[in-house]
């Protein structure tokens, strides 16, 4: 791509060597498929970057386009492919139960939700023993603000700000972010609260950490005295916020509001869509790093490597609720499910994938952090495991949100480089970094040397 000014910057961004060669791409050329998705594909589903990739194949942390050009992935598919791109595990168990048995709905008994329950259930703590099979994440949360309100026969249910629960006109209300609010009636009974950010709140940053824990349960109190009746069926949080850019709370933040939903007799929901299945490194959970055991939890995306599949995770005592009238899910908890979710545990616990997520995570953490203190833009670097944020601001003072197409031009060239890095916050300003738990401190440089050469050409061209 020819560029209008002459960069004086030097690159060392070497691609790690790779010895997965791609099959030839026989597919549609790629002015007819960007016809067909013009013309057939609705036209809500966006596409990423001025010229979107046609992406043909994968291999672990590897994508490779229609050209066979190779890319490391920083984005797995939106979080989603946990242990990596068609990993040969996963991908010879799938083949093998898709030549024995796809569906017969769970009304029959067959091994393979059996085994994966038993499976699952052996990595959470008492009294989170019982699983019900769902397809995506916004259908576990669909689901679990359905038991949490039948459970407690309550009905007004608080999510936080900036949280994102699903698309569903039922999770609608929970998401709380303007891009995916419709202007149609949704989120009755859901209320939302401050979210604790350090960082763009009002409460936190280097000065008063401390203090800001306090002030945010402050504020949660404020909600709960003012916006909901005096008993409530439920509070949902994400361990870590996702899409609105690896949002962290204060230390006992979600500790001290679990308990101020249980004395107004909620249900507290853990979405751990994002940060389950070893993804923050020191944990298997996302709500054990916070040191609290929720009465709900919610599971997606990385459950299955990019298989569709999700779970609700709960008490004996909250699922019996659901079992006063039928309720019935066709393609929960499938044979090829049940089958792909168990080779994704057995993958994650092989590749010491957790462990591999706290170390490799922490060193792309630290490394960030240089670039951080190097460059003015790069207003914060956080984060746990392989889940982080990069979020890009005007100057460090102001913490004024760096404009989208300036953030843009840095996405693009990183893109040209070779690697493919996700984007989130209100203002789309904070770079998402959550690749295949599969990932090397080689890639780490790699991925670091080609987003310091980015942003020093942003420096240049904003020179």
């Amino acid at each position: 791509r020819q560029q209008k000014w002459k960069s004086s910057v030097s690159s060392e961004a070497k691609m790690p060597p790779c010895d997965f060669v791609p099959e030839k791409y026989e597919s549609y050329p790629y002015e007819r498929i960007q016809k067909i998705r013009k013309q057939n594909i609705a036209p809500s589903l966006r596409t990423y970057y001025k010229k979107p990739l046609l992406l043909h194949q994968g291999h672990m942390q590897w994508l490779f386009d229609h050209e066979g050009r190779r890319y490391l992935d920083l984005f797995a598919g939106i979080v989603t492919v946990s242990v990596g791109h068609c990993h040969p595990k996963v991908t010879m168990a799938t083949q093998k139960q898709l030549a024995r048995l796809w569906h017969t709905t769970n009304i029959y008994m067959y091994p393979a939700i059996h085994e994966y329950a038993e499976k699952l259930i052996s990595l959470f703590p008492d009294p989170l023993k019982v699983v019900y099979l769902t397809n995506s994440g916004s259908e576990a949360n669909d689901l679990a603000m359905f038991m949490a309100r039948l459970h407690t026969r309550n009905f007004d249910i608080i999510s936080l700000r900036g949280g994102y629960h699903g698309g569903s006109p039922y999770t609608l209300g929970l998401t709380s972010l303007t891009p995916y609010k419709h202007g149609v009636a949704n989120g009755f009974g859901c209320t939302t609260t401050m979210l604790p950010d350090v960082f763009r709140g009002p409460w936190g940053g280097s000065h008063c950490a401390c203090l800001a824990k306090d002030q945010y349960i402050e504020q949660f109190k404020d909600t709960l005295n003012t916006s909901v009746p005096k008993t409530v069926a439920g509070f949902i949080a994400e361990p870590i916020q996702g899409v609105n850019g690896a949002v962290q709370y204060p230390r006992n933040f979600l500790k001290e509001a679990y308990q101020l939903i249980r004395e107004r007799g909620g249900l507290c929901i853990s979405d751990e869509v994002q940060t389950g299945f070893g993804r923050t490194g020191s944990h298997f959970w996302g709500f054990q790093t916070h040191g609290v055991v929720p009465d709900i939890v919610t599971l997606a995306k990385g459950i299955g490597n990019g298989f569709p599949m999700a779970a609700v995770v709960t008490t004996k005592e909250i699922a019996s609720s659901l079992a006063q009238n039928l309720h019935f899910n066709t393609f929960g908890g499938n044979p090829l499910a049940c089958v792909v979710g168990a080779a994704v545990l057995d993958a994650i616990e092989e590749d010491s994938l957790q462990k591999n997520s706290e170390d490799v995570g922490t060193y792309m953490l630290l490394e960030l952090a240089k670039l951080r203190d190097k460059f003015e833009i790069v207003g914060d670097v956080r984060g746990k495991g392989l889940m982080i944020g990069v979020e890009m601001v005007t100057d460090k003072d102001s913490r004024c949100p760096l404009p989208a197409e300036e953030i843009n031009q840095i996405w693009e060239d990183c893109k040209d480089m070779g690697v493919l890095i996700g984007r989130g916050g209100l203002y789309s300003q904070t770079f998402r970094i959550k690749p295949p738990m599969c990932i090397t401190k080689r890639d780490v440089d790699f991925a670091v040397e080609v987003f310091r050469t980015a942003l020093q050409k942003h420096m240049e061209r904003a020179a």
